[in-house]
């Protein structure tokens, strides 16, 4: 008896050894396949199933980079992870050579107001990516690039967390400003002194009502390439007048947006840009002081872009008036949150109680890499000391005006 006692005991004994060392096992890693596409078309399936949640931006949308993808013709890059069969991420980067270093950015570049990537609703639930999982992204495009520089992107948005925010970041130079939408149109304005925006637009519409009225107009599918072009002649005229170069002088991103005005979204709701303006009747009949393009994903509008002409009506201050018609319409729309995109302007900061950190994010893919990132992180923080200050940034900006006066606008670049 006493024997099968011991027996008993020492069975139960390795038995628990034998637990506790499969306790002590670490637990198998999901394994995460990443493949490099150099065309779009083959995710195109995929691509519309994760954009469907409305968090992951536009700006990675589908159609935006297709826009993007077939007017500049840049070699394309784009990084698909999955797991056991499942997609888990898209990240949709192009490929830019610049001074003998090859860096992949998102798709779209500077005219991004905002950049999340693509993920799926699982992915996301994990936290950031591993450090397995960045090693696997940087294997994968390895020979391609040298580094990967993924900017203007916020590590949190609208309550969620970036899963791209283990990778190094540093802070972009430029903020995004945003008007969350209240209850009714009147508790929004309240945010930004609705006394003062009420006494404001009245004044507005009293000018121009005496100079024979005005209309908001929402271009057609025969008004919207006319209206994008006088955009594009209005802010050249800004842009010299500023001193700045042309963002949008270059052929390629002019013919990008137009292809946007006729790509719908996948949901068939929109386009994904929509013009907007604000026309003039009476003594100036047609002519049209204020326009802005907007795009919109689910309760999300951002305006893209805008511009004014000062010529006639200046004094009405056409382009807050075109704001205002806009935000009023929209807020019988379902919208939550309007977007005036990144730049800090005393107009933004009129209108926007809220502002968006965003970063700039940083995946070096061998030594030159390494170099690359370290430089152009060293540069974003000299962008960062400059705007802070903002006597030398006047300074500066008076410099690059007087400099342009006597010179042409540079074609394109970043007018950071």
């Amino acid at each position: 008896m006493q024997t099968q006692t011991r027996d008993i005991a020492s069975i139960t004994a390795a038995a628990g050894e034998q637990i506790a060392s499969i306790a002590m096992e670490p637990a198998p890693t999901v394994h995460l396949q990443v493949d490099i596409f150099d065309s779009i078309a083959p995710l195109e399936a995929e691509w519309r199933a994760l954009e469907q949640d409305d968090l992951n931006s536009l700006h990675q949308s589908y159609d935006w980079c297709a826009a993007w993808a077939e007017n500049f013709k840049r070699p394309l890059a784009i990084v698909r992870g999955s797991i056991e069969n499942h997609v888990a991420f898209i990240l949709p980067l192009e490929i830019i050579r610049s001074h003998g270093i090859r860096r992949a950015e998102f798709i779209g570049g500077h005219h991004n107001n905002i950049n999340t990537g693509l993920f799926s609703a699982l992915f996301l639930a994990d936290g950031p990516l591993t450090s397995v999982q960045v090693n696997a992204i940087s294997a994968a495009l390895r020979g391609k690039v040298e580094v990967v520089i993924l900017r203007n992107i916020p590590l949190e948005w609208r309550g969620r967390k970036s899963p791209l925010a283990s990778l190094t970041t540093i802070e972009n130079q430029n903020r995004a400003f945003q008007l969350p939408f209240l209850g009714s149109f009147e508790a929004s304005l309240k945010q930004v002194n609705a006394k003062r925006r009420r006494k404001k637009f009245k004044h507005q519409s009293r000018l121009l009502d005496a100079r024979g009225g005005y209309e908001y107009l929402i271009a057609g599918p025969d008004q919207q390439d006319a209206l994008l072009d006088l955009f594009f002649r209005q802010k050249a005229t800004r842009f010299k007048n500023a001193g700045l170069p042309d963002a949008f002088k270059d052929a390629r991103i002019k013919a990008a947006l137009h292809a946007m005005l006729h790509r719908r979204h996948s949901d068939g709701i929109g386009a994904t840009l929509q013009m907007h303006a604000l026309r003039l009747k009476g003594k100036h009949e047609g002519h049209i002081p204020a326009i802005a393009a907007l795009s919109r994903k689910g309760d999300h509008v951002i305006c893209q872009f805008a511009s004014i002409d000062e010529a006639v009506v200046a004094d009405a201050s056409p382009g807050e008036l075109l704001f205002w018609l806009m935000i009023e319409r929209l807020h019988r729309e379902g919208v939550a949150l309007f977007d005036f995109g990144i730049g800090d302007q005393t107009y933004k900061r009129s209108w926007c109680p809220m502002e968006t950190v965003q970063h700039d994010l940083f995946l070096p893919v061998s030594g030159v890499g390494r170099l690359a990132a370290m430089a152009s992180r060293s540069m974003t923080r000299t962008k960062v000391a400059i705007k802070s200050n903002r006597r030398l940034y006047s300074l500066i900006q008076r410099l690059r005006a007087r400099h342009a006066a006597g010179a042409p606008a540079a074609d394109g670049g970043d007018t950071d």
